[in-house]
């Protein structure tokens, strides 16, 4: 048909197509020298096409949020040690069982309860699917933060961000397949949580501020732009000859890569950081000037994001504005603790799914909600909770994923998943089956095996999948 149609100029665009790594995926893994190449492709029909990581810092209190616990209210103020195990590692001024502050209601055709911590968010209940029953490895922020991010609790291992990029590749040619919008706190054990690892670099996030121009020095200093051209075509000969002479190296092959993106990004990055030509009706939805200042930030980063996921932006993390205290990890002050971070981030999530949805993008993009764990259902002093990677909560809609859902339960006080535990390999290998890619052929040859982000481990979260 292509060949026939209109004096067979449709072969022309279907050409184009296929050149792109993000339309036409090879068969095999890309050579050394082809690292700007995806690395495999959808290894199935894809139900996502991109993902929007809404990182909590921190770790919100899953008693507090999405997971109501009445026994907790029931009990409020006595010992936790007469009425369940306590574990060794949460011994560090222990109180008494801490009843919620904040009332849940249910929300929605499907009923599902939330706390009136996301009054705005509790409006998106039907499209959401809700696991109680993740857990972590770690119970301390640097290594449960890699876990997250990494699927192991070592610095220096690729995160998820870049496994996408590198399976997938991104279908936006002039701005990063792997972007994070920095609200102000990068997490617990900095910027690896958002590296490379051993793939190759250019799979690596890219920080971008949620204002001003984004990415420091995006603006070309040249007056002419034929003199900026010719600069990077001398620089691409220049490590043409190095590359001919010493051979292909991932530095080199990645540094090439960046310089071209870098030109590209000169007119990208200005047109997505431009939210002023967004409509007065989209900036009061997003929060852009609420009178609580880190709603405005994060009401910019949840609308950039939209706005990249549009531009074909593969896996999109957005981080916690700074609100005045410590992020979600409130070892005391747990009532205005929480209450400052949800009143950031409460508005401008519910806008993004609305967003989405309005625009015919929610189908398509993977929206995850999550930190590294949750907290105990006692209080640590007075008005605390301490860490607890036993059982929490974390959220996903959009792309695929089985709305209006509950999967998994922790135990009468969210203390411990007591039905259908899950562990960190398995989210990751939920939302790569999301995005059309199976967790177990998704490698790369590194230290004398094929690594891959779930390591050995990982099984699809089924009841999450539509």
């Amino acid at each position: 048909m292509l060949r026939r149609c209109a004096s067979g100029f449709g072969t022309v665009a279907l050409a184009g197509l296929q050149s792109d790594p993000a339309f036409g995926f090879a068969d095999a893994r890309p050579a050394p020298t082809d690292l700007g190449r995806a690395g495999h492709g959808p290894h199935h029909t894809p139900k996502a096409k991109n993902v929007i990581f809404l990182y909590m810092d921190g770790g919100p209190s899953q008693v507090d949020t999405f997971d109501p616990k009445p026994a907790l209210t029931k009990h409020d103020g006595k010992d936790p040690a007469s009425l369940f195990q306590v574990e060794p590692t949460q011994f560090d001024n222990n109180g008494t069982v801490l009843a919620s502050p904040w009332k849940f209601r249910q929300y929605g055709e499907s009923g599902l309860p939330v706390s009136d911590l996301f009054p705005h968010v509790a409006t998106c209940a039907d499209e959401l699917a809700v696991i109680r029953s993740m857990t972590s490895e770690f119970p301390e922020h640097t290594f449960a933060n890699y876990f997250l991010h990494t699927g192991s609790g070592l610095q220096g291992r690729p995160s998820m961000g870049a496994w996408v990029n590198y399976g997938l590749g991104s279908e936006a040619r002039d701005l990063p397949g792997f972007v994070v919008i920095n609200g102000g706190l990068i997490p617990p054990g900095g910027l690896d949580c958002f590296g490379s690892g051993f793939l190759p670099a250019s799979y690596q996030g890219s920080i971008f501020k949620p204002s001003g121009s984004g990415v420091a020095n995006v603006k070309p200093l040249e007056p002419s732009a034929r003199r900026q051209r010719d600069k990077l075509d001398l620089i691409g000969r220049l490590d043409g000859f190095a590359a001919d002479r010493y051979g292909a190296h991932d530095s080199l092959e990645s540094a090439i890569k960046n310089y071209e993106l870098a030109y590209a990004m000169q007119m990208a990055v200005p047109d997505v950081m431009s939210v002023g030509d967004e409509s007065a009706s989209t900036r009061a939805e997003y929060g852009l000037d609420a009178e609580y200042k880190p709603t405005q930030i994060y009401g910019a980063q949840c609308l950039i994001a939209r706005r990249m996921v549009e531009r074909g932006v593969r896996f999109v993390e957005l981080t916690c504005p700074q609100v005045g205290g410590d992020r979600w990890d409130q070892h005391n002050n747990l009532k205005q603790g929480h209450e400052n971070n949800a009143r950031a981030v409460d508005q401008p999530i519910a806008a993004l799914l609305k967003d989405l949805r309005r625009r015919g993008l929610l189908d398509e993009t993977l929206v995850v909600w999550a930190g590294e764990f949750g907290r105990t259902p006692f209080a640590q002093g007075k008005n605390g909770r301490d860490h607890n990677p036993f059982g929490y909560t974390v959220w996903m809609a959009g792309g695929g994923v089985k709305a209006g859902t509950v999967i998994g339960a922790t135990d009468e006080w969210g203390y411990k998943a007591i039905e259908n535990r899950f562990e960190m390999h398995d989210l990751h290998a939920t939302i790569l089956h999301l995005l059309g890619v199976d967790h177990t052929r998704s490698t790369f040859r590194f230290g004398g095996r094929d690594m891959r982000l779930t390591d050995v481990k990982g099984h699809v979260i089924d009841g999450v999948v539509a």
